[in-house]
Order: structure tokens, then C-alpha cells, then sequence
């Protein structure tokens, strides 16, 4: 069974460069930089943000969302910047069969760089370690190759496409799926994340709320 409560009660989790918490008022100015751009958001559900008092509206929602137990999604910060660069998060979870999905988007100035891999890998070791999850899937709009890339450097398996499942700003998309289960993690990375953070002591440092 899915452990619902530490979720709710989620504080943070940390990675050897990035750090990855609730969204915070604060985060607007780092948010919008890449939010208000139309290359961020071709391959996404929603539109560029036209302003920055949009995007802070945003996140006072997404803070309202996470008293309420609704929404899960995190702000992933560069520790070494002290910066947000992208969000990071569960956007579906199937408590009755311990599933979730997950997605992700990152400040295109700092793509190439393994963040999204970091971010979530991190993320998933805490749902299957943390949550009992026993699968995690992830799904992109076809076309998006780098994030389809991302799902399988992070032991995702491509499942297939979902020929035009969603309409997405006026037309049909194909949706490709890829998943990783509970086996697949420690089949990859070892119980504790151990392979991939091979070198790298903080890579799996976990904190939670007492």
C-alpha cells in the first residue's frame, strides 16, 4: 500500500548537487524565467506564462494544493547556485495499486547537464523506498525525444504509444509511455540507489519530517 502520509509530509530530499523540495513563494523570478518560454512549454499541457504574477499566483495554488494533499510536484534547486531550475514531481498516484506517475521540466539553460536524471532518479528511489510504490511510469509527447531519453537513462522501459490520446492546445497528440517497477530499480541501481550513486556519498541523503 502506498504510504500516503509520508508524502503529506514530505520535507525534502537531496541529491550530490541538487536539492528537491516544496515549490516556495519565493521561486516565482526562477520559475517564470523559463515558464514564459514557448520552447519550455511545446512539448507540455499549458501555455507560456505571460507574467510573472502569474507564475507566482501559480505557486501559491500549488501551496494551497499541498496542504490539501492534491498535488505533489517540487521545486529542484542547484545547491551550488542556490537557484531553481525546473520542478520535479508525482502528477498521478494509484494508491490502490501502488502506482504513480511522474514528470518533470527543467530551465533549458541547464539542460545537458544530467539534472534531470539526478532529479529523477532521486525522486524515484524516495517513492519506491519511501512509498511503497511498486511501479513508476512516465509518459511524453512524441517528438520529445530528450525527454524520452531522460525516462530511459533512469531504467525506464519503453511500453509504447497511445496513438492520438490527448488533445493538446487544438490538436491530437501521440503519447509514448515508458515505466520502471520496484524490481527494475533494484535490478539497475541496487536496493538503495547504491549503483548510481557510486562516488557520490550525499547522492541519496533523505530527510523527512519527524
Amino acid at each position: 500500500m502506498v504510504n500516503i502520509d509520508g508524502i503529506k509530509n514530505f520535507r525534502y530530499i537531496e541529491s550530490e548537487r541538487l536539492l528537491i523540495r516544496r515549490l516556495e513563494r519565493r521561486d516565482y523570478r526562477d520559475m517564470y524565467e523559463y515558464a514564459r518560454l514557448s520552447e519550455v512549454t511545446r512539448y507540455l499541457l499549458w501555455n507560456p506564462h505571460p507574467s510573472p504574477d502569474y507564475t507566482r499566483n501559480y505557486i501559491m495554488s500549488i501551496q494551497k494544493c499541498y496542504k490539501s494533499g492534491e498535488y505533489f510536484d517540487y521545486a529542484v534547486i542547484l545547491k551550488c547556485e542556490q537557484k531553481m531550475i525546473g520542478t520535479c514531481g508525482f502528477t498521478k498516484i494509484d494508491a490502490d495499486n501502488n502506482s504513480a506517475e511522474v514528470g518533470y521540466v527543467l530551465n533549458p539553460a541547464y539542460h545537458k547537464k544530467g539534472y534531470a536524471t539526478e532529479a529523477l532518479i532521486a525522486l524515484m528511489r524516495f517513492g519506491i523506498n519511501d512509498m511503497g510504490i511498486n511501479r513508476i511510469e512516465a509518459k511524453y509527447m512524441v517528438g520529445n525525444d530528450e525527454s524520452r531519453k531522460v525516462m530511459e537513462r533512469c531504467g525506464m522501459r519503453f511500453e509504447g504509444i497511445h496513438r492520438q490520446q490527448m488533445l493538446i492546445k487544438g490538436s491530437y497528440a501521440d503519447i509514448g509511455v515508458c515505466a520502471l517497477t520496484h524490481n527494475d530499480f533494484v535490478f539497475k541501481f541496487g536496493p538503495d540507489g547504491a549503483t548510481y550513486a557510486e562516488g557520490q556519498s550525499s547522492f541519496f541523503d533523505r530527510f523527512m519530517q519527524p
